[in-house]
């Protein structure tokens, strides 16, 4: 079986699915006590192994478990798989806002009065809802001497199935970060790609993210639209979620000078939202990629953003 067949199959088994066979083996040593070790091990819902291991000192028995809470239920499995997701995308927002605090100070200076960048950045926090001691923290960690700024960097990935990915990175320390990237594009199965083979597929835009459940269609389309948004994209259909529309959102898309205009519009109308950390990156042409490469995919995506230095990553994947 090949690697990306495997890869596939552990993914697609992902909702506590018996898929190691139990096993053991024995550990001699010289003047020591027979250790037999047995283990069984699952790959869970939230993408980790679990394993158990039994051990045998002579006649005691004892047994070691590296099991997380288990879910119990499928959808139960996709609640907690969902709140981890959001908790990371906000640990992502408030590193990556810090990180920007750091380098406006190191440039400027702390005081938002003479420093313009910092001053936005108080405006920015008070959009995305970021806690002053955010602000306040990070502040106080640019005066630091072994500090460095951070310096915004973009690699370029060739994903499975033809899709491309942008790998969004602020980092004081750029050796580290592109080390680390091309390690874990090696490990899942990726390629890194020259500057430029995928960027141009993408386009920078502003986007407000709103739930599915919080807004009609018909009305979305007519307030976005006449105050002057891009695009609306439409929330994807995932036959497994069918059940629960909760976690969808509809995606104005829109120029930087607009942006503002929108979100007035949408808070005269009552429509709640969620606004991005300063801009997104959205593929000009989604590719469709089959289902083995789709999964294959999410997976590369999920451990790239499990790096410190990476903000966002972002796929023209359908």
């Amino acid at each position: 079986m090949s690697i990306r067949a495997f890869g596939s199959l552990l993914i697609r088994f992902s909702n506590g699915v018996f898929l190691k066979p139990s096993n053991s083996f024995s550990l001699h040593r010289t003047g020591s006590l027979n250790r037999n070790i047995q283990s069984m091990s699952w790959y869970t819902c939230s993408g980790l192994w679990v394993s158990i291991y039994g051990i045998k000192f002579g006649n005691s028995d004892r047994k070691i478990s590296t099991c997380p809470p288990l879910c119990m239920g499928r959808r139960s499995c996709k609640i907690a798989g969902r709140k981890t997701a959001q908790d990371a995308k906000k640990t992502k927002l408030y590193a990556r806002f810090g990180k920007e605090v750091v380098s406006a100070v190191k440039k400027g200076g702390s005081s938002p009065i003479s420093n313009t960048a910092l001053a936005a950045l108080f405006e920015k926090a008070k959009e995305l809802d970021i806690p002053r001691d955010i602000i306040d923290r990070n502040i106080k960690r640019a005066s630091e001497k072994d500090q460095e700024s951070y310096i915004e960097k973009f690699y370029e990935v060739y994903g499975y199935g033809g899709a491309g990915m942008i790998v969004q990175v602020l980092t004081d320390k750029i050796k580290r970060s592109v080390a680390v990237v091309r390690e874990v594009v090696k490990d899942y199965g990726g390629k890194m790609a020259d500057s430029g083979s995928i960027m141009f597929k993408f386009k920078r835009a502003r986007v407000v993210s709103i739930k599915a459940t919080d807004v009609d269609k018909d009305q979305l389309l007519a307030v976005a639209l006449d105050a002057g948004a891009d695009d609306i994209i439409e929330p994807s259909i995932d036959e497994d979620d069918s059940e629960d529309e909760t976690e969808r959102h509809y995606k104005v898309v829109s120029s930087m000078d607009n942006y503002t205009t929108i979100l007035t519009k949408l808070r005269e109308e009552g429509i709640p939202f969620e606004t991005d950390s300063g801009f997104e990156l959205i593929p000009l042409t989604p590719v469709e990629v089959d289902d083995e490469a789709m999964d294959l995919n999410k997976v590369l995506m999920s451990k790239l953003l499990e790096l410190d230095d990476v903000d966002a990553v972002y796929t023209d994947q359908k």
